[in-house]
């Protein structure tokens, strides 16, 4: 066994569908130990549940039923990782929902719901996450790495979905203020945020209106894949992404270029 992971344990958040599930796969395949943290097995895209086909194809995975808005839920899953791989090297905070309304249309339930996912979430995990870090040893330059899946709609406005673009915008804020304060501790923090992303689930997300206006404003001439963000959170996750901290990396196909 061999790969840019190898030998490390790593959290994602949101594995069992989308871009989570490709960065299981691809951290997988490079050799890390995961535990998938999402409220269900159940893949939005279709296909085998994402834990099922790793333990097929012989990788190292557990799954826990984990709800990134309980506190409790999330110290259960940094603490799977602890106990069975000896160590936290990653956390993937990936879990996230869109709620799809401008604001009139935005009720306090509907705000309230994406914020419990979309930043407390990270939150929650990231608090978990580094008061576990900061127990372990300094490994190839770094206690452990987090990597917070943002969005281009955390700095410029999500089309009629408010709460999603202003949750996804304290991410990125968040991304910052962990890497200042636990720098000098080691950890590493760091963000991906994702352009228009084909992942396969139907939907508001695939409307002809949307990805008429995703080509326009993306050029390159596709839109993204969720092979795309994982690569990047692959990157990030590695040993080899030295004294980069505090960023937030754009795979957008261009999209905040233009």
């Amino acid at each position: 066994m061999s790969g840019r992971l190898f030998g490390k344990s790593i959290v994602i958040t949101g594995a069992s569908s989308g871009i989570g599930r490709a960065i299981a796969f691809r951290f997988a395949a490079e050799g890390a130990r995961l535990v998938l943290a999402d409220v269900t097995t159940d893949v939005r895209e279709g296909g085998v549940a994402t834990i099922d086909r790793l333990r097929a194809d012989g990788y190292s995975a557990e799954f826990l039923r984990t709800d990134v808005s309980s506190e409790a839920d999330t110290q259960q899953a940094i603490t799977l990782a602890v106990d069975k791989f000896g160590r936290l090297d990653g956390l993937v905070n990936n879990a996230a929902i869109g709620i799809g309304k401008p604001l009139l249309e935005t009720s306090l339930a509907d705000w309230n719901r994406a914020f419990a996912v979309n930043l407390t979430g990270v939150f929650l995990m990231s608090k978990a996450a580094v008061a576990a870090m900061l127990k372990q040893e300094v490994r190839n330059g770094a206690r452990g790495r987090i990597v917070n899946i943002s969005s281009q709609h955390g700095m410029i406005a999500a089309p009629e979905d408010c709460s999603y673009g202003v949750s996804k915008s304290a991410i990125v804020y968040m991304t910052r203020q962990i890497a200042a304060d636990y720098g000098p501790h080691n950890i590493i923090c760091n963000a991906v945020a994702p352009g228009k992303i084909l992942t396969g689930k139907g939907g508001r997300a695939v409307e002809p209106r949307w990805i008429d206006y995703s080509h326009r404003r993306t050029p390159l001439p596709r839109l993204g894949r969720s092979e795309d963000v994982a690569n990047a959170a692959l990157f990030l996750a590695s040993d080899e992404a030295t004294f980069i901290t505090g960023e937030n990396l754009m795979v957008d196909g261009g999209w905040m270029a233009s």
